[in-house]
């Protein structure tokens, strides 16, 4: 029988791969959003795959409509990535609390009172600092997050914790860093995807920060979620998500390796270091979970580009995040 999912922020770029590999793999995807615009979903997902998602609209921050989503949806499992990201959170930190805060007890809370075992949720590499940047970090080393997001994802995991504790719920709550692929397209990460995009269509694109950090694929990343929702893994789990750690000079030149001769050279990278630990290990994840897939940067960013190139020939790759 089909497996039915609760995904929320299935919006976003993470989100619009998860709900592809729930749908590719046969099961039922239920999507819960504040509202439904599907600008990422539609370059993701097939018009048919489009067509056949639930959706809940409801706002994440309110704990009785989370609560009767869930219960509505009949889900066995739950995905929950819904957030604000970095730059939202610093612009009004208290909307970022109520939304990556409030909005993660409020998934835990309902999984409680309808009696589901588990559910997997987004933390972020952002709970590093850059001073472990010196070595590849994994979990054992002492989050000190230099950002209102990287706190509100610390809570979340403190949160998980006592769920586990209190409740028996048992969870994985994964920490990615720089994801790239089709539909990343905000966020304080995003500038390599978007310089994709912008040199594929011709245009000269400046990556905002510079500096090592780790690529992650966004189908490795989807994978990892949806896999983690099920896994019969016990207690609060916290898993770093690896992908390929290179400076991001590095991966300006493996772009132009990947684009087209006329449309090299119009991507540069101009900022400070991200605040963050650049080098991401994730043994333990690979331990738990050793099928998960691991995509090179030149073979992620070769299938990002052919998916660019695939949406502007049908006259349908948005472009409104070069305009900024």
């Amino acid at each position: 029988m089909p497996r039915t999912y609760f995904v929320t922020g299935a919006q976003g770029c993470i989100g619009s791969w998860v709900v592809r590999l729930i749908l590719e793999q046969g099961d039922r995807a239920v999507l819960f959003d504040l509202d439904h615009h599907d600008k990422r979903l539609a370059q993701v997902l097939s018009p048919e795959q489009l067509s056949s998602v639930d959706r809940i609209q409801g706002d994440v921050t309110d704990t009785e409509v989370v609560r009767q989503a869930i219960d509505q949806s009949g889900a066995e499992a739950i995905v929950h990535l819904a957030g604000l990201q970095v730059p939202f959170c610093a612009a009004d930190p208290v909307l970022g609390a109520r939304v990556n805060v409030l909005g993660t007890l409020n998934l835990f809370e309902a999984a409680r009172m309808i009696g589901l075992p588990r559910m997997t949720y987004a933390s972020s590499a952002a709970v590093y600092d850059l001073a472990d940047g010196a070595i590849s970090v994994d979990e054992s080393i002492a989050p000190a997050p230099t950002t209102h997001y990287g706190v509100y994802k610390l809570a979340n995991e403190g949160s998980a914790r006592i769920y586990w504790q209190e409740s028996g719920i048992a969870s994985v709550g994964l920490r990615p860093l720089t994801v790239y692929g089709l539909g990343r397209d905000q966020g304080l990460t995003s500038g390599p995807t978007r310089a994709l995009k912008a040199a594929s269509l011709g245009r000269t694109f400046t990556i905002g920060f510079s500096g090592p950090t780790d690529f992650l694929y966004v189908s490795d990343a989807a994978r990892a979620f949806v896999d983690c929702a099920t896994a019969p893994l016990e207690g609060a789990k916290i898993f770093n998500l690896h992908g390929e750690s290179v400076d991001v000079a590095q991966a300006v030149a493996l772009m132009d390796e990947v684009l087209p001769e006329e449309k090299r050279g119009l991507i540069q990278a101009n900022g400070p270091t991200l605040p963050i630990a650049p080098s991401l290990n994730d043994a333990a994840l690979r331990q738990a979970l050793p099928g998960l897939p691991s995509t090179s940067l030149r073979d992620g960013f070769t299938a990002t580009l052919s998916h660019f190139q695939t949406l502007a020939a049908a006259g349908r790759l948005p472009t409104d995040d070069l305009e900024a």
